[in-house]
């Protein structure tokens, strides 16, 4: 387990490594600037660099770690990649299933593929479900969303590469905003922020504003006009809490 400066989890579970780019948003993917950084530290799981691995060694990690946790799976791959074998998904849900007391947040922007498998998973009601949108053309992911089994399904909508208008938000249970941080940031524009936040004012939708990003994401802060905004479901985390084992 490694804590997470993810304003929107806890914790960062990786048992699998390593992705390629598949639409803008991840054009200055962080993850791929992490892993080289690490790889070029010894770091072992990262010997691969930023290749497509999985780490069978890191499967059952969640079971050993007792005290409950908000989990963000696959933090630096992407759990739906066409090269996973869909057993080694179904291994992942198997130890997310398992390790019931914690809450695990699972982002793709393979949504085809998401959509293919997802009758094939056992979607446990601690599995978030989400797909990330960053312009308009990828819209589409929303709608394969709501073709899963997933309790709570959310929209990370980051890096926000330009407006995103009429959402159509029936099942979504969270909405999460942000714009790019790091040394190539692109620009995030305060009137798609507050049309998104709108939207899910209107639809009672929970909504993140994660960060403005930039070059000094610190400095650019959170705010927006004026206010914090961190909402979370909390109700439907509450309705699904189980125990923790002792």
């Amino acid at each position: 387990m490694a804590q997470s400066k993810i304003e929107w989890t806890e914790s960062t579970w990786n048992p699998i490594t390593g992705c390629n780019k598949v639409s803008p948003g991840c054009k200055n993917c962080y993850a791929e600037r992490m892993a080289l950084r690490l790889q070029a530290m010894g770091q072992q799981n990262y010997a691969n660099g930023f290749e497509l691995t999985l780490h069978e060694h890191m499967l059952e990690r969640p079971l050993q770690w007792k005290k409950s946790q908000m989990i963000f799976v696959n933090s630096m791959s992407d759990l739906f990649h066409e090269s996973i074998p869909l057993n080694y998904i179904q291994r992942v849900f198997d130890v997310m299933n398992r390790a019931h007391w914690h809450q695990y947040q699972i982002l793709t922007k393979r949504s085809e593929r998401l959509a293919d498998v997802s009758s094939s998973l056992n979607w446990g009601p601690n599995i978030w479900m989400g797909v990330s949108v960053e312009t308009q053309k990828y819209a589409y992911r929303i709608d394969h969303l709501r073709q899963t089994d997933a309790h709570i399904k959310f929209l990370s909508l980051e890096p926000l590469l330009g407006p995103l208008t009429n959402l159509d938000l029936k099942g979504i249970s969270w909405v999460i905003v942000g714009g790019e941080s790091g040394p190539k940031a692109r620009s995030l524009r305060k009137e798609w922020v507050i049309e998104i936040r709108d939207q899910c004012l209107t639809t009672k939708t929970p909504f993140f504003f994660k960060q403005w990003g930039g070059r000094n994401k610190k400095k650019s802060g959170r705010l927006l006009q004026g206010t914090t905004w961190d909402q979370m479901p909390i109700s439907l985390i509450d309705s699904v809490a189980l125990p923790v084992p002792t």
